[in-house]
């Protein structure tokens, strides 16, 4: 019989704990683009 040689964190050949990784570095979010800018629009209508 064949040892299985996947990481438990693995799901259909993709490697979860590194998707985590990428994700994490990949910068902001769409929401949290949305939110910062709602934010300073607010800020800069009220001088106007």
């Amino acid at each position: 019989m064949q040892e299985n040689t996947w990481s438990t964190k693995q799901y259909s050949n993709t490697n979860v704990e590194e998707v985590k990784r990428l994700n994490a570095n990949s910068g902001m979010s769409y929401n949290e683009v949305m939110a910062l800018l709602a934010k300073n629009y607010q800020k800069s209508s009220k001088y106007k």
